[in-house]
């Protein structure tokens, strides 16, 4: 694992977070549900390009998908 890897990886983790944060206070499932997967995804992709686009992606779900 790389430095770069490691910052996106907890930079990612800390937008989950307030994906968490945001979902439950407001009751959207959608936030809640992309913010865990936003913190616990980093662990399993090794691949730094594959890292942002599979974050780019979820982070965007929740704009498309309204509870």
């Amino acid at each position: 694992m790389d430095t770069a890897q490691l910052l996106i990886s907890m930079f990612i983790g800390c937008i989950g977070m307030g994906y968490i944060i945001y979902g439950r206070k407001q009751f959207k499932g959608s936030a809640l549900v992309a913010g865990i997967a936003l913190c616990v995804y980093p662990y399993f992709v090794h691949n730094l390009i594959l890292l942002l686009l599979i974050g780019t992606g979820i982070m965007v779900v929740p704009f498309f998908v309204h509870d």
